[in-house]
């Protein structure tokens, strides 16, 4: 459920948490593609990286 985060009497966006947690889990997973390979496929990486950011976000909100 996205409620307010407390951080020391400042209420934060449960927006803004999940962005940041998203970042480490797709700099992991962008690692793990580069490691084996498979990041060569994609015709615009830099496109498709935006992209699998905005998809584990959008994971978070909706499983967490």
């Amino acid at each position: 459920m996205l409620t307010e985060f407390n951080l020391f009497g400042v209420f934060i966006a449960p927006l803004a948490v999940y962005a940041l947690a998203a970042l480490p889990l797709t700099m992991v997973v962008r690692s793990a593609l580069w490691w084996t390979g498979l990041q060569n496929w994609f015709w615009h990486v830099a496109l498709f990286e935006v992209s699998l950011y905005v998809c584990i976000l959008c994971l978070l909100i909706l499983y967490v």
